[in-house]
């Protein structure tokens, strides 16, 4: 009996002497890299509506609906990459300061 407690007592290992991370860097690194994924692909789907809009927009020969349909996409889509980075800028300040 007095073997074991020795041995429990003289080896201390920490998580970091086996290649384990702190849990809570560990999660805010990975929530933090999820958000970026996120926040870039809706980016790019912005910015794709927008050049799409455009493009409906150009071949629209003067038809007042479809002005109105890629302008309606256009404002809705800049107003998306607005909030993305608004996000964006607010998840990185509140994963930063915790």
């Amino acid at each position: 009996m007095n073997f074991l407690y020795f041995l429990s007592q003289a080896v201390k290992i920490s998580p970091s002497d086996i290649g384990v991370k702190d849990p809570v860097t560990n999660a805010q690194a990975g929530l933090s890299s999820a958000l970026s994924t996120v926040y870039m692909w809706a980016g790019i789907v912005a910015v794709l509506v927008i050049i799409i809009a455009g493009i409906i927009y150009s071949a629209s020969q003067g038809e007042a609906a479809k002005i109105k349909r890629a302008k309606e996409a256009i404002i809705g889509a800049c107003a998306g990459l607005v909030i993305i980075m608004m996000a964006f800028v607010i998840t990185q300040f509140v994963i930063g300061r915790f």
